[in-house]
């Protein structure tokens, strides 16, 4: 530690546990804060003697303080716009109960205005493909149009209103990439896979008065949430113009409390119109700051296994109106790797969305083109891991790649029973290979995926369950417990490694000298209690940049 340091710290943080995070493994017990970063960081005696007249002393009493919680993959637009404005329906609610929720919120809305909301489990999803589940929605809204989002967020249930509104008839043609679910007689049943729900968000958005004020609840709210849970750096997986330019704004007037990392989108969002490909790719340059980076952009190579999207190697189980199919790529190769030059010729990253052991084989496969071609430079994601085909998961490694892992659903839930019927149990038996991916010398980085199957972006549960591969609390059920990481390798999945493969390793991710002060004050000392435990952990303080942006007392 330099003590010769010309300026006094803005800040010292004294008598704590400090988990600093980065490489060598240092364990500290204070440091100190100068303009924003890390300016040294010790012994408490040690840092205690760099304070001046106004120095702010972070007396922790024996708490752990560790590095803010970079999150390598969520979505701050809807998951704001969950917590801000829909109407919130628990996963584990049947059919009846959802409509029950929807009658009681028409019962408090005008005639015509959306019912919006979320998340209708997979498990539920599976019986509403019929129009007697649908005659019952309607009844529910009482003539207004409804939009609810499952737990993927791939796939929505509407009702009769709002498949008016999206002018889908029972002769319709189904949307490229999606399809309007039928019953045998060939009847809608509101049910939407995959691009049929772009449709439907479309015509939500229209009804949408002021859209420029509900963008700023939206990501205001998002921030916040954030920071309760201690996450201080967020890659934004999809992200369209209107976060661009909202995100811009608040950073601009010092309102933002989230360093965030975009990732423009390809091809047309599910969740949300608005330009995308080239055209969004060239508006996004005019973005870019210290806590806003425009560093990637977001490929879905496939669906998700629940409605049998999701390309996988082995044919899905044979359910109800199902055949036999394994699913399929949204690209060949050769048009992906297209799709990755683009993206590396503009200068950004990748992430790429494959939910399948067929589809990650095939983005590995693009993967290796590129690399041939460009060396080790270009940054390449690919989300989510949960099916890596064993003779694969050493490419992770050889390639660069980074493993994207996310959402938390390496444990057992409602989302892996969901898995289990659709998906043969040989797959199930080998999900989420977390230890050889890190074991192949794979960068391992969590993130949320928030809103997706999870109502918020509660790193804990997902650190606890990277440990114990049971259900947060602990349950004699597992998922490939053979994968289980250690607390420390969970935590650094949590941190440094996101932050190393957002390209911000040299600024964030651990408490290091020359590092911005993120940092986090929590209720228990994780390396003291019982690691079932952990998911109990609440964020008593977040700091971005040496300022707290948030107090659990306040």
């Amino acid at each position: 530690m330099d003590e010769n340091l010309a300026k006094a710290p803005d800040l010292i943080a004294i008598r704590a546990a400090v988990f600093t995070g980065d490489a060598a493994g240092t364990s500290a017990e204070a440091f100190a804060v100068v303009d924003g970063k890390f300016s040294a960081v010790g012994s408490s005696e040690e840092i205690a003697r760099l304070a001046g007249p106004k120095t702010v002393v972070l007396d922790a009493g024996g708490k752990m303080l560790m590095p803010g919680i970079c999150d390598v993959h969520l979505h701050l637009g809807l998951g704001g716009a969950a917590e801000a404005w829909d109407l919130r329906i628990p996963p584990d609610y049947g059919p009846e109960e959802v409509c029950e929720t929807i009658r009681a919120r028409a019962a408090e809305s005008a005639p015509g205005e959306w019912i919006v909301g979320g998340f209708v489990g997979s498990v539920t999803m599976a019986k509403l493909a019929n129009v007697e589940a649908l005659a019952k929605l309607d009844e529910a809204a009482g003539g207004r149009p409804v939009l609810l989002r499952d737990d993927t967020q791939h796939n929505r249930w509407v009702n009769s209103a709002a498949l008016q509104a999206m002018g889908v008839e029972d002769s319709s043609p189904d949307p490229e990439g999606g399809t309007y679910v039928r019953d045998e007689a060939g009847r809608l049943t509101g049910i939407l896979w995959e691009q049929a729900s772009r449709v439907a968000e479309e015509a939500f958005a229209a009804s949408i008065e002021n859209p420029d004020a509900r963008h700023r609840v939206t990501y205001e709210t998002a921030a916040k949430l954030c920071n309760q849970y201690g996450v201080t750096t967020a890659c934004e997986a999809a992200t369209m113009e209107p976060a661009l330019r909202t995100l811009s704004a608040m950073d601009a007037e010092g309102s933002l409390t989230l360093r965030v990392v975009a990732s423009t989108v390809a091809r047309p969002l599910l969740a949300e119109p608005g330009i995308t490909g080239k055209e969004l790719l060239a508006v996004s340059e005019q973005f870019g700051s210290e806590l806003l980076h425009v560093g990637f952009v977001k490929v879905f190579l496939d669906g998700v296994p629940m409605t049998r999207t999701a390309a996988m190697l082995d044919p899905y189980l044979p359910h109800g109106c199902h055949g036999e199919s394994a699913g399929e790529c949204l690209y060949d190769l050769a048009a992906l790797v297209d799709e990755l030059e683009e993206a590396v010729s503009a200068g950004r990253g990748v992430k790429i969305h494959a939910a399948g052991d067929a589809s990650t084989r095939m983005a590995l496969d693009a993967i290796a083109v590129m690399r041939e071609r460009h060396g080790p430079a270009p940054r390449f994601h690919i989300a989510h891991n949960l099916f890596v085909a064993p003779a694969d998961v050493r490419r992770f490694g050889e390639l660069g790649i980074v493993a994207d892992a996310s959402p938390y659903l390496w444990y057992p839930g409602i989302i892996q029973d969901s898995l289990s019927a659709c998906v043969p149990a040989r797959t199930i038996e080998n999900s989420w290979p977390l230890k050889d991916l890190l074991d192949s010398g794979a960068n391992v980085s969590a993130g949320s995926d928030w809103p997706v199957a999870l109502p918020a972006p509660h790193p804990w549960t997902g650190i606890e369950t990277m440990v114990t591969r049971e259900a947060p609390g602990g349950s004699a059920e597992t998922v490939n417990p053979a994968q289980r990481l250690t607390l420390h390798e969970a935590l650094v999945s949590f941190t440094r490694r996101p932050a190393e493969a957002l390209g911000l390793g040299a600024e964030v991710g651990s408490i290091e000298v020359g590092k911005s002060a993120d940092f986090l004050v929590l209720s228990q000392n994780l390396f003291e209690i019982e690691v079932r435990r952990i998911h109990e952990t609440d964020v008593l303080a977040t700091y971005l940049r040496g300022k707290q942006v948030y107090d659990a007392t306040s």
